[in-house]
Order: C-alpha cells, then structure tokens, then sequence
C-alpha cells in the first residue's frame, strides 16, 4: 500500500479500501436515524456514495463536493442515536476525501449505539460492543490500511487532529478503535 502526503489522507487506493469498512459501520446503526426521519434519504445516499467510491464508481472529486450532504441530515433530527447515525453517514461519504474520516464513521457509529443504552454502564459496554463488532468485519487489508493514519491527536492536517473527532467519546472510540489495530 502506498502512502499519501497527507498521513490522514492515505492514498486513493487505500481510501476505496476503507471506505467500504466506513460504509458498513455507518448503516450498521443507520436505522437510528431512519427511526425519526424515515423519508429523509441523505445517510443512507451517503453510505450508498461510499460503496461506490470503494468499487471505483464514483471520483473523489466528486465526492469531495458531496461530502457534507448527509451532516446537514443531523439538524433534521434530536436524539444522540440518530444525529450520530447521520454524522456516521456523512463521515463515510467524506473518506473519498480523506481516509482518517472512516475512523470517524466508526466513532460516530459507536456513539450512536451506545446512545440506545439506558445507563451510563450500559452505554459504556454498547459502545464496547460496538467497536468489537467493527473490529470482527474488518479485513487485515482494511486493519493494515487504518494503521497507516497516525495516533489521533498528533497530526493536526486532518480530522484526527486536535478537533472534535479528537476529543470526549469520539476522540476516546478512536482511540479504542487505533489501540485495538495494534
């Protein structure tokens, strides 16, 4: 795999590899969001984007023009679950553009179902459950293509810098993510 110039970038090649893995940690709690805004289509053409762009179909040009689509969907609902579950959507269409957004779609997908729990302990053990389960489907290729993204936190060129997906739960499902890739 080669690397990029940007280390939160990776390269188009490892981009349509993780953003499949993204796609997939977005619509695995896409029906948080489906639950209060059953016809608003913009997660699930997000998600639809980003398996497209991982088989080749799509151009990140594109894409990079259309990333932001599914994260306007969030102002379209109120609970933590289903804004969650639409910025899952909208980090996964934004891996076309930079690959350190499929860890975002993994933060925001663990938020989202740990916000199905009714106590703060059993938060704590969904969102647990959650990564568990993204970690179980992902391939070595796509594991070895997220190592390449630097320890969140230490490269401020990207979303893994020192900005929301680096801070509180996100910042802290990163990391639980990037220590369990070893």
């Amino acid at each position: 795999m080669s690397r990029a110039l940007s280390a939160q970038a990776l390269s188009e090649e490892d981009r349509r590899l993780v953003a499949e893995r993204a796609a997939g940690c977005a619509e695995h709690v896409l029906w948080l969001f489906e639950a209060e805004a059953p016809d608003d289509e913009r997660p699930h053409d997000a998600i639809a984007r980003a398996r497209a762009f991982s088989r080749g179909e799509l151009d990140a040009a594109g894409e990079i023009r259309r990333r932001f689509v599914a994260g306007r969907a969030a102002h379209a609902v109120s609970s933590v679950g289903a804004v969650s579950a639409a910025r899952a959507a909208a980090q996964a269409a934004g891996v076309a553009h930079m690959g350190a957004h499929a860890l975002g779609a993994a933060a925001y997908a663990a938020r989202a179902a740990g916000a199905t729990a009714a106590t703060a302990g059993d938060r704590s053990a969904a969102v647990a459950a959650e990564l568990a389960w993204q970690r179980g489907r992902m391939s070595d290729e796509v594991a070895a293509a997220l190592r390449l993204l630097p320890p969140i936190g230490t490269d401020d060129a990207g979303p893994l810098g020192r900005g929301l997906l680096a801070s509180g739960e996100l910042g802290s499902n990163i990391r639980a993510l990037q220590a369990a890739l070893g």
